[in-house]
């Protein structure tokens, strides 16, 4: 047995996040076969089996767990203890197996004899660009006994909604819960297969009409269908209050509609009453709630900490956008044909602050205790916005690459970020910082400083507004900029004569270009 544990994954991470478990808990694995999916504070690491076996786990998805922690086991063999009694012929010979059968029997609340192997239902492939699935509602209930063929799911995708078939005769064991989202080929549920099947669950002493009727209520009333669902969602209306005219008692889409109707009708009711009225229509007032990621605590701790530990400052600025403008719209297509990837502004922006921060090397330094750390270089943060959090990779070294190398950069960070495989090498050591909240719409805004950095430039939207330019008023795209700074070690002078100097250098294009 292999007990695995929490690695290494970094110097500064204590802890890990269970995100994801690619295995069920029993599953025979392989060896190097990546198993679970583990999230830190900085980035998502794949887990494998260090060999072949069944797998025990210890720590459920979504707990967190330290470095060194014990993750999951490993049993060997697994793959031959998984197999049941197989070989038949051998039973009457065997005395051992007539209490293993009644034991079995026992366990399964059917007469000896009739207890068989397991079935497993997985994921079926329903079409080629459909990765996975949904389970919308469960027909069935765990224990139930499930005949070949028999409805027991509604299995829902991002384009449509299938029904699921039970693949033997048998005792249903439901593996994935309701709203849960399975890839194709992931374990469902599984079906401990027994020779009378549904029949043998039958009482003696009642009719087969009667039983059919309180087997179809047992799923199937007061259950909408995923059209009726969805419908009775948007009026905020529960399925509890609509009956069904469907088989079974099920609310079908016409149950809903009509709910729909009578659920207009009531306000009207309400004022003829003596009674307060009730509004009974409008949005939903369900609430819910979801652990907070590890990435997501520990941005929240950094953004507190900056606002405890830093005297934070923001200055501002306006940059009229013409010339630039101008000189990408001359040259983007050209640019394109030549290095392969498209001419922004975020290239600008790069070459436009390492000049600046060359210039006053206070805005690139770091407070480390006492000391002050002044950098001869610019490894320049850019803030990315990814369904997990913010992240903020690297450009190391942005002083000495050239625009194209600048662009590939940021579409090569960019596409790891919202992709969430950024390693740690790629998210640590930036000297300075660069937000474009202008991609969203954003006017205006103060960032917020990225530690141990002193500084960090906030780019806004552009837009055309009224501006005097040699005595006359004339229409210009103008850009807000916005720079946060720590006051304890960058001074007014500084900062105000470093976003200045960004400002010259964009408003002409040609200085940038010539470094001058």
């Amino acid at each position: 047995m292999a007990q695995v544990k929490v690695p290494t994954v970094g110097e500064s991470i204590t802890e890990v996040t269970i995100a994801n478990w690619l295995k069920k808990d029993g599953d025979v694995v392989k060896m190097d076969e990546v198993i679970a999916e583990l999230e830190s504070d900085k980035a998502t690491f794949e887990l494998t089996a260090p060999q072949a076996g069944t797998l025990k786990i210890v720590k459920q998805a979504g707990e967190t767990a330290a470095i060194g922690e014990l993750i999951c086991e490993v049993v060997e063999g697994g793959a031959a203890s998984s197999k049941k009694e197989e070989p038949k012929k051998d039973e009457p010979k065997k005395e051992e197996s007539k209490p293993a059968a009644k034991s079995e029997a026992k366990a399964t609340g059917l007469p000896a004899g009739q207890a068989g192997g397991v079935k497993e239902m997985k994921v079926p492939a329903v079409g080629e660009s459909i990765t996975e699935v949904t389970i919308s509602t469960w027909l069935k209930k765990d224990g139930d006994m499930v005949a070949l063929d028999e409805i027991i799911a509604e299995v829902e995708s991002d384009k449509a909604t299938f029904e699921l078939p039970a693949e033997a005769n048998g005792i249903l064991r439901i593996v994935a819960k309701e709203k849960e989202t399975l890839p194709i080929g992931g374990l469902i549920c599984r079906i401990e297969i027994t020779e009378g099947g549904a029949a043998t669950s039958k009482p003696k002493t009642e009719a087969p009409k009667e039983e059919a009727k309180s087997t179809d209520k047992s799923y199937a009333a007061g259950h909408p269908s995923p059209a009726a669902g969805k419908i009775l969602d948007e009026k905020g209306i529960k399925s509890s209050e609509v009956s069904g005219s469907g088989v079974g008692g099920r609310i079908t889409k016409e149950d809903a509609e009509k709910a729909q109707a009578k659920s207009k009708a009531e306000p009207a009711k309400a004022a003829a009453s003596s009674t307060p009225p009730v509004i009974s229509s409008g949005g939903s007032r369900d609430k819910r709630s979801e652990k907070m990621t590890s990435l997501r605590k520990t941005i929240a701790k950094r953004l507190v900490s900056v606002k405890n530990e830093t005297a934070m400052l923001t200055t501002f600025n306006e940059v009229d956008m013409k010339p630039l403008m101008d000189l990408r719209s001359k040259y983007k297509d050209k640019f394109k044909e030549k290095y392969g990837v498209g001419l922004g502004f975020m290239s600008f922006f790069t070459k436009a602050v390492c000049i600046a921060l060359k210039e006053w090397p206070a805005v690139n330094a770091q407070i480390n205790g006492d000391e002050i750390i002044y950098h001869s270089y610019c490894d320049v943060s850019i803030a990315v916005s990814t369904p997990k959090g913010l992240v903020v990779p690297v450009i190391r070294n942005a002083e000495s690459l050239t625009f194209d190398q600048i662009e590939a950069e940021v579409v090569r960070l960019a596409t790891r970020g919202r992709d969430g495989k950024l390693s740690i090498d790629e998210m640590q050591g930036g000297t300075f910082s660069i937000t474009n909240g202008g991609v969203f719409g954003s006017m205006m805004s103060t960032p917020i400083l990225n530690p141990p950095q002193s500084a960090i430039l906030g780019m806004h939207n552009i837009v055309e507004r009224p501006v005097v330019k040699d005595g006359q008023i004339v229409i210009r795209p103008i850009m807000y900029l916005a720079l946060s700074y720590d006051h304890r070690i960058v001074d007014g002078r500084e900062s105000v004569s470093f976003l200045v100097r960004v400002k010259e250098l964009l408003e002409d294009p040609s200085r940038l270009i010539l470094g001058v």
